[in-house]
């Protein structure tokens, strides 16, 4: 009888029959998206005291093409402080870009180049987003050569600390690889269609990887294109997380364990804040209980802006419903 290797020096097998459904699933994906993702390359002032002469540090990252007259997603860590961007693609090409709008509380940014007729990609609705879902993460951190890693949606819902301390809702998790360079780039589904834009990667905890949903990206580029900015409410207040008492806990019938202590109060600017003072303790906002400064934040959207929203506050240990009025934080 013959034997394996026998069989095989008389049938060569040709590579693609070899690959799965799972490969040229992958494979028909990254045919379809890799012209759309682009390497972006900046470069950053260098403060050095030692040496007057101006100097720039370059950095780089990815991003991917959302609108055919040139309009491109990347992370805003990737972009920010840059004083010079320029965005390299697949076919060798590089033109500079500049910055449309950026957003750092999402790690969101939007760059524009002078090009037409490119071919964008398509956002999914990531709230269908199902775990053990296929995600692919294509990156072009060197410019001439686009990298790929495969796996799986590993969970939804997750959060993620931004640069100025702010937390991202939504974000997903999955076991597809990042590398530093593939920051910005797009982590997409079977059929090619953008579910997230990769931002992270926890080098400590092997195979953790994180990626801001599509939904989410594409309400803040929205954004960025039309205004420059995310508009979002502020209360002007500096404040900070406090545990409650068991006795303050009772006495007020309260659902959480904790508040938001009041520090500070910034009169006079666009919202009014009059009736807050400084060390009131906040346990609801706009009927809605609120433990952390966290819970503030996502309270404080742009729908809040001009509006008389009621909040509870502790002060003197019992609760008073108050009521402000939050203000644009683009003012």
């Amino acid at each position: 009888m013959e034997n394996a290797l026998t069989f095989l020096a008389h049938h060569p097998v040709n590579d693609a029959g070899l690959l799965d459904a799972y490969s040229q699933t992958v494979t028909g994906v990254v045919g379809t998206v890799a012209e759309s993702v682009v390497h972006i390359e900046v470069q950053r002032p260098v403060n050095d005291r030692r040496n007057p002469e101006r100097k720039t540090q370059g950095g780089s990252g990815s991003g991917f093409i959302i609108s055919s007259d040139g309009f491109i997603i990347t992370n805003n860590h990737v972009i920010e402080k840059a004083e010079s961007i320029r965005v390299s693609f697949v076919d060798g090409r590089k033109v500079n870009a500049e910055i449309k709008g950026a957003d750092p509380s999402t790690d969101i940014a939007v760059l524009k180049i002078d090009e037409t007729g490119l071919k964008a990609l398509s956002f999914a609705d990531s709230a269908a987003l199902q775990v053990g879902q296929i995600a692919i993460a294509i990156g072009n951190p060197m410019g001439l050569q686009y990298t790929v890693t495969a796996g799986v949606v590993s969970a939804l819902g997750r959060t993620l600390r931004a640069s100025n301390g702010r937390l991202i809702d939504n974000v997903i998790q999955t076991d597809a690889a990042l590398n530093p360079g593939n920051s910005g780039g797009p982590l997409v589904n079977s059929l090619g269609q953008i579910i997230g834009v990769n931002t992270a990667m926890i080098p400590a905890a092997q195979g953790l990887c994180f990626a801001i949903s599509s939904n989410l990206a594409a309400q803040i580029a929205g954004q960025l294109i039309l205004h420059g900015r995310v508009r979002r409410a502020q209360l002007g207040i500096a404040a900070q997380p406090v545990k409650l008492t068991a006795r303050m806990i009772a006495a007020n019938k309260l659902t959480t364990q904790s508040g938001v202590y009041i520090v500070e109060t910034v009169p006079d600017g666009n919202y009014d804040n009059s009736q807050l003072h400084t060390g009131d303790i906040i346990v609801a906002f706009d009927n809605i209980p609120v433990a952390t400064v966290d819970d503030m934040h996502q309270l404080l959207t742009e729908k809040q802006i001009g509006r008389k929203v009621p909040i509870d506050v502790l002060r003197g240990g019992h609760k008073v419903t108050i009521t402000v009025t939050p203000g644009p934080n683009d003012m």
